[in-house]
This record gives C-alpha cells, structure tokens and sequence, in this order.
C-alpha cells in the first residue's frame, strides 16, 4: 500500500487480504479475540488504503505491498483454526408467514435454533467464524423450509425426522477437513423441508476463476 496515494481506494481483494492477515496473526498468537476483532471490524469499514495499512503495520511482513493471503490459499485451503472461536451472534432464526436468513461474515453459535411455519430461513456458512468446533442446528418446519449452505471441508451430519417432507443430505463426496468445524443438523419437518448443500467460499470461487483464466492463456499460447 503506497503512502504516494493514501486516498487510492480498496477494493474488495486488498480488504479480504488484510482480514486474511490478521486472522493469521491470531492464530500465531500475535493478536488476541479482542484486538483481533476490533482490527477486523476496521478492515471492513476501510474506504482506501490509508486506511488499511494501519492495521497491519505492527506485524511481520509476508512481502511487499498490501499482506499476502495465509499460505495454503492459493490451493483453495482454508485457514480453520482462526475462524474458529469467539462468541455466537443470533442464536435463533424464526420465520413465521415470513422467512430470515444469516449470511456473510457472522459468528455461528455452538446451538442454533430454526424455526420456519409457513415461511422459510438460509444459513450461508461459507464466511462465518464458528463459535465451536462443533455446531447443533436444530430445525423446526412445519410447510416451511431451511436451507443451510456449508463450505466444503466441513464435515456435516444430518440427524432430522420428515413426515411428508425431509432432510436432504449435501451431495457429492467431500472429505472433510480434520481442522475444519463439524455441523450437525437435527429436528423434524412436516409438510416441509431442511436442505444442506456445499458451495465454494468466494476465496475459492476467486481462485478458481484465476485458474481458469490461466489455462485458457496456456491454451493460446499453445495456438
């Protein structure tokens, strides 16, 4: 981050780098719950690079300009050890002739509770920090739904009962991440639904686009 252009402004990637940083500076226990989430809070509020490079100046460089991705990002690993801990946000989402939904970059309690009657409710995983190494989400449908998403490496465990409705396990053969959160999801839907699914992290969904592009440059210059 130049001081040449302190008014320059961020952009989504330099945001998620500094947040990436300080998560691995937790996790080295270089920063403790408390600094670090102030830190974090900062980064996203953060317009322009003046105000980014603050927050990381009191820590080892990982090389030149704004701080690098932990390692292992750029094989789509993920870091679960700094997203693990803190304190759970909304213990409840309750969707009554109406719906709710917890995405983006929340804490996940080590229980929740679901409850949709004639509505219906998401949980995105894929950003959250996780209050425990493992989460109960209990679920309550009645002509209703759930649905849950979960990024891959986590390992998830359906437990739930449906009468003239069910509980849909993820599909495909994702090997779970033994550093990764375990979810289980357990509850009863009539006339309804809890569904989980597996999706990339945008991290991922970035990686993945960068690599594509890369082999379609390989392709041309093959041409």
């Amino acid at each position: 981050m130049s001081e040449e252009l302190p008014e320059l402004r961020a952009s989504d990637d330099d945001r998620e780098k500094v947040a990436e940083r300080l998560r691995d500076a937790m996790a080295e226990g270089r920063l403790d719950m408390d600094e670090f989430g102030e830190r974090l809070d900062a980064v996203y509020r953060a317009r322009t690079y003046a105000e980014l490079e603050p927050l990381t100046r009191d820590l080892p460089a990982t090389g030149s300009g704004a701080p690098a991705a932990r390692p292992g990002a750029e094989s789509g690993g993920e870091n679960w050890p700094a997203r693990i801990g803190g304190t759970g946000d909304a213990r409840w989402g309750i969707g009554v002739l109406s719906g709710f939904q917890h995405t983006g970059r929340w804490t996940v309690p080590a229980r929740f509770k679901a409850i949709a009657f004639w509505g219906g409710g998401q949980l995105d995983l894929r950003e959250a920090r996780f209050e425990s190494r493992e989460t109960v989400i209990d679920c309550w449908t009645v002509m209703g739904g759930v649905n849950i998403v979960v990024p891959p490496g986590v390992q998830v465990e359906v437990r739930g009962i449906g009468i003239m409705g069910g509980f849909g396990r993820p599909a495909g053969d994702d090997t779970p991440d033994p550093d990764a959160p375990r979810v289980v999801v357990r509850g009863f839907a009539f006339w309804g639904g809890v569904g989980t699914e597996r999706k990339p992290t945008r991290a991922q969904r970035r990686l993945e686009k960068e690599r594509r592009r890369g082999e379609g440059e390989d392709r041309k210059e093959l041409g």
